[in-house]
């Protein structure tokens, strides 16, 4: 292959790795290639960190309303006619073992799942996580003396800040960056970073591609026919065409992605052939969330079949950016995401690695904590839970913010100003991971924005 020939080869390839979004879209086989250098870290236990993005941007306030009289009153106060009722909050106050200066919270009291998980220590909450470029105080982003994340409030920004640290348009994210540390010590590179919800740019690594994988199983090539217009030999000399050898560089890669596809497809279904769906009977139906993560649990459970060692997952479920009908939908919506997450940590411990894997929530952004009517309007900070059985859970990191418009903690209408980073709750989930601190800024590149004392929240 001559010079110029091999840098039209790399420059496809490098392409090829843009194809993430931060969103839902189909999924596509050309995101089987995970074509890259050796990884820069090993692994010799099974680990696993799973992404349960909220798509829209959830209402912080009513995910976690405050409990305590004196915070309950200013939280009413706010958003009087979409605030849940003191008294249906009993069931589902928080008790940690860390204490907030007097205030107290309660999750949504259709989040009754979760709360018996943080209860029982496998649940931790981050305090008004959002993404920043560095650390902010309200003095710094009224004067504008600090540099600020592109598009405040935007969706289709924010999703892909909080997933790649920039805004839309970026080509890998802090999960596919962690994949490429890993990869090459998994058996099949090409199932490091796995989406079950269809592709985000979150799982794109600078040379780990995601895989995407159905609630069904694997995605087959061709949908797996064996005729063409009723003719075998059309199919068969059809694969033959698009995974032989080509002069030609882009058909060439196109072949050798289209073979992997079904190597691929042929090495997960028969993994998956050992962990059928009705083993795994925990899981709530009529639920999206809860299928994509019991394709998880099956992924999970054939790790080892797959020669993992460490694995990146994406799930996602849509629906939060409630500017009405937040009373309506909002409750059920949580019901659902506290429902499948209950379902997929009793999964864990049922196959016995609860303390191999953990899960995070991540959302564009928080929303008001002023209504708007009847509903709340595009926020900045968030509040987030991490569950997992290596989670020092039952307990809150973080400050608690003040409650109400134009306080010290907030930029108008109870939008957080973020007190914890989408940097240092990653940094924090790749610790646990294994990415070294000196590997850190390479999947993170603000990090060093911040001081390195807070790189590691503490939550394992």
């Amino acid at each position: 292959m001559d010079f110029m020939q091999d840098q039209s080869r790399r420059a496809f390839l490098k392409r090829s790795t843009a194809l993430g979004m931060a969103g839902v879209a189909a999924p596509f086989v050309s995101s089987l290639a995970a074509i890259g250098e050796a990884a820069a870290a090993t692994a010799t236990e099974y680990k696993a960190l799973v992404c349960i993005f909220l798509y829209g941007g959830n209402d912080y306030a009513n995910t976690l309303p405050p409990y305590d009289s004196a915070s309950y009153a200013q939280y009413l106060a706010a958003r009087s006619n979409i605030a849940h009722a003191r008294d249906s909050l009993a069931a589902t106050a928080l008790t940690p073992i860390n204490a907030l200066g007097g205030r107290q919270y309660a999750m949504a009291p259709t989040m009754g799942g979760l709360k018996e998980l943080f209860d029982r220590g496998k649940v931790a909450i981050a305090l008004n996580v959002g993404t920043l470029v560095q650390a902010t105080t309200k003095a710094q982003y009224t004067s504008k003396t600090v540099k600020l994340p592109p598009k405040l409030f935007s969706h289709n920004d924010q999703q892909s800040y909080f997933q790649a640290s920039n805004p839309e348009g970026a080509t890998s994210g802090w999960g596919g960056r962690i994949g490429d540390l890993f990869q090459s010590g998994n058996g099949s590179a090409t199932l490091t970073c796995i989406n079950a919800s269809g592709n985000a740019v979150y799982l794109t690594g600078r040379s780990a591609v995601q895989y995407a994988i159905g609630t069904g199983g694997p995605v087959a090539l061709m949908n797996n026919a064996t005729s063409l217009y009723t003719s075998a030999p059309a199919a068969s000399t059809l694969r033959a065409l698009m995974t032989g050898s080509n002069a030609n560089v882009i058909a060439s890669e196109h072949a050798r992605i289209g073979k992997r596809a079904l190597d691929t497809y042929a090495q997960v279904s028969g993994a998956l052939a050992g962990a059928p769906d009705a083993n795994f009977p925990l899981f709530p139906t009529g639920n999206t969330l809860a299928d994509q993560l019991k394709m998880v649990a099956r992924m999970i459970s054939v790790a080892s079949d797959l020669g993992a060692k460490r694995q990146v997952f994406f799930v996602s479920v849509g629906g939060f950016d409630m500017h009405d009908n937040l009373v309506a939908q909002h409750g059920p919506l949580m019901n659902k995401v506290a429902d499948a997450m209950k379902a997929f940590y009793d999964t864990t411990e049922t196959l016995g690695v609860a303390d191999k894997v953990t899960s995070f929530t991540a959302s564009d952004f928080g929303r008001t904590l002023q209504s708007n009517d009847d509903g709340s309007d595009h926020g900045w900070g968030s509040h987030h839970f991490v569950m997992g059985g290596a989670v020092k859970g039952q307990k809150f990191y973080g400050v608690a913010p003040a409650i109400g418009n134009n306080t010290s903690d907030d930029v108008g209408q109870g939008r957080l100003l973020p007190t914890i980073s989408v940097d240092q709750y990653a940094s924090t989930l790749a610790g646990w991971f294994g990415v070294s601190a000196g590997d850190m800024p390479t999947i993170l590149p603000n990090i060093g924005n911040f001081d390195r004392s807070t790189w590691d929240l503490g939550m394992f």
